[in-house]
């Protein structure tokens, strides 16, 4: 029987239209927007000037604090503008500005790493090249990964999960890594199993991905530390409690982290980017992106250098669609519309999706019929009506009472509501009321 998550959850259409595409190189761009604020935490600190000449990989921005992470030069080449620019917010941010020398043949090298499997560096050595290469959740979240393994001593820790679920429609980028990089990927997990010094790994891999699932299982057959669990197809399995739940049956406290149950969650490309930096000292300079949308002339995945505006990779694949009504970052549940292409991809884009306006277009909301369906699909138990009609009138102090920080924001309820009405948008905008608030009480 199929694991999962007991409470709540959808089923959203798939549209996995990239699945067999496999992962193509990019071109590199003549200009390059570095924004040096691609995790959670305390944007990092610039540490190169105009007229600067940089190299590949090179240090451009170091961590501006513990929940911080170091940004490097996706190529070699020289800072034009230290700018302000738009990126996928909505917002100006601090960005660096690079122009790409077209001279320096290592910028257009398609440079492949042979398998290495033994692992030389120490537990405390590889922590120490994870912080120093910038490695970052790639599953969304971009939370620091030198951050996430700073176990406390004393601190139970017995199992390493590995997030190749990838239950966001349309997005592909994880399963075609799994796919063509699935031996580099154990390589990872043995890293990390031994930088954590536990014994049990395991693998959750939605059903939808049977290559998958059979490509680890045969990889895996003679290592009994390394399980893979093939996982009932059911949004949003990927979330960390989610996984946790259904993997383990253990429930993540209320305001708590896996680690709190002895767990720690990573995601494939952040497994993937582990293994490079630590055997052959490469920092997170770049990603896989899937670009699609039903109306794409060739929708694919690509390895892309941070910091190229997504206008390339539009460009790649024949262009925008006529009708075309929306750009999202990311997938349709948890993504977000960017306001124009010349948005550069960070660590944290996953995906870039091409909405035409039938798809695209909402209801007009209307009153709240009390069916319960947002209370029925949310994995976390709340009341989304009554977070959203909180947010609305402005009553953040009893949203906060009502747990509206513990909403992972996975669209669920908008998705179900037959009013149309914009419960996540309201809920989302009560969090960050309510996050000012408990901020400034601190």
């Amino acid at each position: 029987m199929l694991k999962t998550f007991p409470k709540g959850g959808i089923h959203p259409p798939e549209n996995k239209l990239t699945s067999s595409k496999i992962i193509k190189r990019l071109a590199v761009p003549k200009m390059m927007n570095v924004p040096i604020a691609q995790h959670i935490g305390i944007p990092a600190e610039i540490v190169v000037a105009v007229k600067d000449k940089v190299k590949i990989g090179q240090v451009i921005a170091k961590s501006g604090g513990f929940v911080s992470s170091n940004i490097h030069s996706p190529v070699a080449g020289t800072v034009t503008k230290l700018d302000k620019i738009i990126d996928s917010s909505g917002y100006k941010k601090q960005c660096i500005v690079i122009r790409t020398d077209v001279k320096d043949e290592s910028n257009f090298e398609e440079k492949e790493y042979p398998l290495l499997q033994e692992i030389t560096l120490s537990s405390k050595e590889i922590l120490q090249r994870i912080n120093d290469f910038g490695i970052v959740g790639l599953g969304g979240a971009t939370f620091p990964s030198h951050v996430k393994l700073n176990v406390k001593e004393g601190t139970k820790l017995d199992c390493l999960i590995i997030n190749g679920v990838e239950c966001e429609p349309y997005l592909t980028a994880d399963h075609r890594l799994m796919l063509e990089k699935s031996e580099e990927i154990i390589v990872g997990i043995e890293i990390l199993m031994k930088a954590l010094n536990i014994n049990k790994a395991i693998i959750g891999i939605e059903n939808n991905k049977k290559d998958a699932i059979d490509l680890f299982k045969k990889a895996t057959k003679n290592n009994s530390k390394i399980q893979v669990a093939a996982l009932q197809v059911k949004y949003p399995q990927g979330g960390e409690k989610q996984l946790v739940r259904a993997l383990l049956n253990r429930e993540v406290p209320k305001n708590g982290l896996p680690l709190d149950v002895g767990v720690i969650v990573h995601n494939v490309g952040t497994i993937f980017a582990i293994y490079e930096a630590v055997q052959f000292n490469k920092p997170l300079i770049e990603r896989v992106v899937t670009v699609t949308g039903k109306k794409m002339e060739n929708a694919s995945n690509f390895w892309v250098k941070i910091g190229t505006p997504i206008s390339d990779l539009i460009a790649e694949v024949g262009g925008l669609p006529e009708g075309t009504r929306k750009i999202v970052n990311g997938g349709p549940m948890m993504g977000k519309a960017i306001k124009n292409t010349d948005v550069p991809v960070t660590k944290g884009t996953s995906g870039i999706l091409v909405i035409a306006e039938d798809e695209a277009s909402r209801g007009e909301p209307k009153n709240c019929i009390r069916c319960g369906e947002c209370v029925y699909v949310c994995p976390m138990g709340l009341e989304p009506h009554l977070l959203m009609n909180l947010s609305e009138k402005g009553l953040f102090e009893r949203a906060s009472n009502e747990d509206i920080m513990t909403c992972i924001e996975c669209g669920s309820c908008s998705y179900v509501c037959p009013s149309d009405r914009p419960l996540l948008d309201y809920i989302r905008f009560g969090k960050s009321i309510v996050k000012k608030l408990q901020t400034s009480k601190n």
